[in-house]
């Protein structure tokens, strides 16, 4: 009994085993054919595709063969503007020369129009004083006593004429002096205007002889600016990169050549009377902002004349009330030969002097070089 229930359930494996292939084959032949389905409608699209692509190459290929005889014909016509454009200004300029012409022309017809009504006027008149002559012989034929007493009337007016010609000449002779006297007068103002230009060129010259007799006080201890008399210290010098406190060690060095500079300044009366203040000028390079290169400038200098002011020299000569501290930031940088920024040279203090009515000097200085 138990072998043939084994034999059974054997049978029935096999059975469900065939029942499960023939459904996965059925369902694998669906699949081919879904398969095959689908890659000949991909087929018949694809075909459609090519067509409707060749179709479209086709009219690109068209298009870009009229776009070509397009262009052709752009490049034909723009030649021809530019032909009709150079024919035009030439015909442009051979028409403003004849214009020219014409006008040089009708000037010169409205000359010989005006000569010409001028000759007819002369003519008019001559011709109104040969018929006066003509009426005066008629006359003198018929009355040859009245010709007789005309001549004398006429001969007593030319004498009247000569006298008054005479009186004429004289009062020519009087205004001839006169102009002469005149003309001296002139020569003379003219002479003494002259001399009045020199003496104004003398005192614009003041501020060159103050910076010579400056160079001459300093010698060789310090060197100072040959055109504005200013004297230069290097920031580097005085000062570490982007601070504004006094190095201890410049002091000194900023003490010697500022007592040098100062008493040539004051100690030269020349000097001394035309002197109206001193000014400490800081100075960066262009690198960074100008509202930063301005503050930084501006403490250096007031840093500066803080120092100065502490001097006993400062004190004992009164030079306080001269002292004035200004920054330039990189207003006034230096350049080299090359017409580039020297950066190191641009980072100074500047230490300078200003004269009385200076302005007005290089004002006058000015006006005469350019008369």
């Amino acid at each position: 009994m138990f072998y043939k229930n084994n034999k059974n359930e054997e049978s029935n494996f096999w059975l469900s085993y065939a029942d499960l292939m023939a459904g996965l084959l059925f369902v694998f032949i669906l699949l081919i054919g879904a398969i095959v389905v689908k890659s000949m409608v991909l087929k018949s699209n694809l075909q459609s595709k090519e067509s409707s692509l060749e179709s479209s190459l086709e009219l690109l290929l068209l298009r870009d063969k009229e776009v070509q005889k397009l262009k052709k014909l752009l490049a034909i016509r723009s030649a021809e503007l530019n032909a009709t454009q150079d024919k035009l200004i030439i015909s442009k300029n051979a028409l403003k020369l004849k214009t020219d012409e014409l006008i040089n022309l009708n000037n010169i017809l409205l000359s010989q129009n005006m000569k010409i009504d001028d000759f007819n006027n002369k003519i008019i008149i001559m011709q109104n004083l040969l018929d006066e002559s003509n009426a005066t012989i008629a006359q003198q034929n018929k009355k040859l006593q009245d010709y007789e007493n005309k001549v004398l009337v006429l001969s007593n007016t030319v004498t009247a004429k000569e006298d008054a010609l005479k009186l004429q000449d004289e009062k020519l002779l009087t205004l001839l002096r006169v102009i002469e006297q005149k003309e001296t007068k002139f020569d003379a103002l003219i002479t003494k205007l002259q001399a009045q230009k020199a003496k104004i060129k003398s005192l614009t010259g003041i501020k060159i002889k103050v910076i010579a007799e400056l160079k001459q006080s300093l010698g060789e201890n310090v060197q100072i600016d040959p055109r504005s008399g200013s004297l230069r210290v290097a920031s580097n010098i005085l000062f570490d990169k982007g601070s504004a406190t006094l190095k201890p060690s410049a002091k000194k060095e900023l003490k010697k050549i500022f007592i040098e500079y100062i008493g040539a300044l004051t100690s030269n009366q020349n000097i001394k009377e035309q002197l109206e203040s001193i000014i400490i000028e800081g100075h960066t390079d262009s690198d960074g902002g100008y509202m930063y290169n301005l503050n930084l400038s501006q403490k250096r200098a007031y840093a500066v004349m803080k120092y100065l002011l502490s001097l006993d020299f400062t004190k004992k000569n009164n030079i306080k009330p001269l002292l004035v501290a200004s920054g330039r930031s990189y207003l006034d940088t230096i350049k080299d030969k090359n017409g580039k920024e020297d950066k190191l040279a641009s980072r100074r203090i500047e230490i300078k002097f200003r004269l009385k009515n200076d302005d007005a000097m290089t004002e006058i200085e000015r006006i005469l070089d350019y008369e």
